[in-house]
């Protein structure tokens, strides 16, 4: 069951990010071939006006093809005769639209919440082992960790994770002063929970603060933003080889985590959360993914477009827009390519289970 809810939700991400393309090119009168939901056979499909509506075998892609996207065209409505900032709204609107998704899952989520950890110690667990120069207080508020802003206690177990048990430096505030910590070391192990549990953790306990309106809304911002560092994060360790093809994953990897997920929570309740929460994370990894300046990717298309109307403006000449488009079918075809390495990887990661 959770395997189909898990491709639910990538038909409803993938629907969403093209839905906000062909609405954007609906309101700049760009013609629309077709508005596809998967990828290969169609199951159903049906045209109304100048546009096929289909619904395909495969629920991990998508399209909505444009007249001229790829190419030039003599129509007057192709999406290479329109502006350069009706083109930029109409590929902006699918990282958008899958932006949005979300945040409002987000919002919806925190709704729920009754208090939140902030960046306040409160104490700290039996067995505790801490050194450096000057050592974290009861009351301290932690607002950075190596030079990176620490806003709630979430913030506080990211930073230290990915100092990879290395002294850090905290910044606190300490009886109205502000303090610098000096290569403090906290060892994450195994502490017991209020509810008779253990988890691993830092052994620091942050005070919590009752969730009003205007704090929930704060909150669910802020993890929206969350999610974005994270994606920003994993680029960062990719590019830096801090992480390696092997760690990625791809369709059948998440969906294999969507599900997991789901049969692992107690009760139903809080699997819809726990999934909920996943998606709007998916949501926004793809939001911020589809904006890279690579090629066949909406930033991708972004990106030439500008280059290209400089250039035009420059040369004072149209250029053939059948360049741009050989540039994003190989650039397709790459992506395509990695696609297929991260679903071997997924499959080989499940049986060596």
């Amino acid at each position: 069951m959770y395997i189909v809810i898990a491709i639910i939700v990538f038909g409803i991400l993938i629907g969403i990010h093209e839905l906000g393309h062909f609405l954007a090119a609906k309101a700049c009168r760009v013609r629309v071939n077709e508005f596809s939901i998967g990828m290969g056979p169609a199951i159903l499909k049906k045209q109304k006006g100048e546009t096929l509506y289909a619904l395909r075998v495969l629920p991990l892609g998508g399209y909505c093809a444009m007249e001229g996207e790829d190419g030039d065209s003599s129509d007057e409505r192709s999406f290479t005769r329109k502006s350069v900032w009706e083109r930029l709204a109409v590929l902006f609107a699918g990282p958008f639209m899958n932006f949005l998704l979300g945040l409002l899952i987000v919002l919806l989520l925190y709704a729920q919440v009754e208090a939140f950890g902030s960046n306040v110690v409160d104490s700290f667990s039996e067995g505790v082992s801490m050194t450096g120069e000057t050592v974290l207080e009861a009351g301290d508020r932690i607002t950075r960790i190596d030079g990176k802003t620490v806003r709630y206690a979430g913030d506080f177990t990211l930073y230290m994770d990915r100092s990879g048990g290395k002294p850090v430096d905290m910044t606190v505030r300490r009886d109205g002063a502000t303090l610098t910590l000096r290569q403090v070391l906290l060892e994450k192990k195994l502490f017991p929970n209020d509810d008779g549990t253990e988890t691993y953790r830092y052994g620091v306990n942050f005070r919590t603060v009752r969730a009003t309106a205007g704090e929930r809304l704060k909150l669910g911002l802020y993890q929206t933003y969350s999610f974005v560092r994270s994606v920003l994060m994993g680029l960062s360790d990719l590019i830096t080889g801090a992480v390696g093809l092997r760690d990625m994953s791809g369709a059948v990897g998440i969906v294999s985590v969507i599900s997991e997920t789901g049969r692992s929570a107690p009760d139903a309740r809080t699997a819809v959360m726990n999934i909920s929460y996943i998606s709007a994370f998916l949501a926004v990894n793809l939001a911020v993914m589809n904006l890279l300046p690579i090629p066949a990717l909406d930033g991708g298309r972004i990106f030439f477009m500008l280059v290209v109307h400089a250039l035009e403006k420059l040369l004072r000449r149209r250029i053939d827009p059948r360049y741009e488009g050989y540039i994003h079918m190989a650039g397709m075809a790459l992506l395509l390519a990695l696609m297929a390495v991260l679903v071997v990887n997924d499959v080989w990661r499940i049986i060596g289970r």
